[in-house]
């Protein structure tokens, strides 16, 4: 009998969830058409409806247009029942942004955090976490927090397995469990790459996309792929480590342990380190040479001076699109996705080297898999981190039939008044 029970309650929880998805997805719904999408019984969506009602998740807006007998009541939900916060993290930087259940993310702050150890990294995570949340002007509850986070994730417990970008202190940290405890709230922790996938499915230019893959080209590089919308986590969830495709037999000592990997070459930190080192070579009247003399080269300095013809960096930049579009290739032969999109702190490079990125994917991939491939450069720029932990975060509480969202009258709103930064 117990299991009756139990399983009487999961199938009641995922219908109010299946309502509550069908209200966010087609906006004004009345109580007939959900009945018609869901094919449940008309008393079993007033009951729903009443439930949602109640909490507040869902509100009526007002009368349709009647189909031959009175005029329905339209439902819609109700934004600001509750939020979710989203939180992007790079080893010098945390990116902030909060996003109630049916608008876009809003960037709320980035900060200067040192995440290097994990100790100090969770201590000052926190501390901003807090700040944000107290400036931001909050309507309803916070409902959970998602992470983009680099490095290898097992996301079934929340650990971090090893993350080359931060250091070797957070290897085997277990993250979620840390957050949760300091800030008390459901905490969902994703590889940044595939977080960033999903917030070009959610917040993009690929709505309807259903297998897509997002490179995030920064300091490191990896891919988020998204598969029939489900994110390929593969065996032990460390799909997508692109960067560490070899391209270069003897090149570069990689972090990985490798030498010639695409990162050692492409990645933010190598090409620094190469533009420091070769700029006693390059021409005085260069452009970059220009910028040094103002102090260090940022890769924001490389970028910018790309854009000169004939010049040290735009060559460079060259160099670097034909390996970005060796690894592209790669990518679309084995998976054979809808859109590739390229993301990060250098889609600028991208967007600068699109046509011979899309040359050397052509070259190189098969004619026919690479012709039913778009490349496409993310419109989100930096904002994909932090706005793909709020999709996270969204999915896992709308979605998920683990979500304790939607428990019901008391017990919901006790959940909720204990959900506070």
């Amino acid at each position: 009998m117990k299991n009756v029970a139990a399983n009487s309650k999961l199938i009641k929880k995922l219908n109010r969830m299946n309502v509550l998805n069908i209200l966010k997805r087609h906006g004004s719904v009345s109580r007939q058409e959900l009945a018609a999408i869901t094919g449940l019984t008309g008393p079993a969506i007033t009951g729903i409806v009443k439930e949602l009602l109640t909490i507040g998740f869902v509100k009526e807006t007002g009368l349709g247009v009647s189909q031959g007998g009175r005029k329905p009541m339209q439902l819609e939900i109700n934004p600001e029942a509750g939020y979710v916060f989203g939180v992007e993290v790079t080893r010098h930087e945390v990116s902030m942004g909060m996003a109630n259940l049916t608008a876009d993310p809003v960037l709320l702050q980035r900060r200067a955090v040192d995440m290097s150890a994990p100790k100090p990294g969770i201590d000052n995570f926190v501390r901003v976490i807090g700040s944000a949340a107290r400036m931001a002007d909050r309507k309803g509850q916070l409902l959970a927090l998602g992470v983009a986070f680099p490095g290898l994730i097992d996301v079934a417990t929340g650990t971090v397995k090893r993350s080359v970008n931060l250091g070797p202190e957070w290897s085997g940290y277990p993250i979620r469990a840390a957050l949760e405890e300091r800030l008390g709230v459901k905490v969902f922790i994703e590889n940044n790459s595939n977080a960033s996938a999903l917030a070009e499915r959610w917040f993009g230019d690929c709505a309807d996309c259903r297998d897509l893959v997002y490179i995030n080209w920064g300091e490191g590089i990896s891919a988020g792929v998204l598969t029939d919308e489900r994110i390929l986590q593969g065996y032990r969830g460390y799909a997508g480590e692109i960067g560490h495709i070899v391209i270069q037999e003897g090149g570069p000592l990689c972090n990985c342990g490798n030498r010639g990997c695409l990162e050692t070459i492409c990645g933010i930190p190598a090409l620094e380190r190469k533009v420091a080192s070769e700029l006693p070579f390059i021409r005085a009247d260069d452009p970059i040479r220009e910028r040094a003399a103002a102090g260090l080269v940022s890769i924001e300095d490389v970028i910018d001076c790309a854009g000169a013809e004939g010049s040290y960096c735009a060559e460079l930049m060259r160099q670097v699109a034909r390996y970005v579009g060796y690894a592209v290739a790669d990518v679309v032969n084995i998976l054979n996705p809808q859109v590739v999109f390229l993301g990060g702190r250098m889609a600028r490079a991208a967007t600068l080297n699109r046509a011979l990125i899309e040359e050397t994917v052509r070259s190189h991939a098969f004619p026919e898999v690479a012709a039913a491939t778009e490349l496409m450069i993310s419109s989100l720029d930096g904002r994909a981190g932090f706005s793909g932990a709020c999709a996270l975060a969204l999915r896992e509480t709308m979605e998920s039939s683990h979500s304790d969202l939607l428990k019901g009258g008391e017990e919901h709103q006790v959940l909720l008044s204990r959900r506070t930064i």
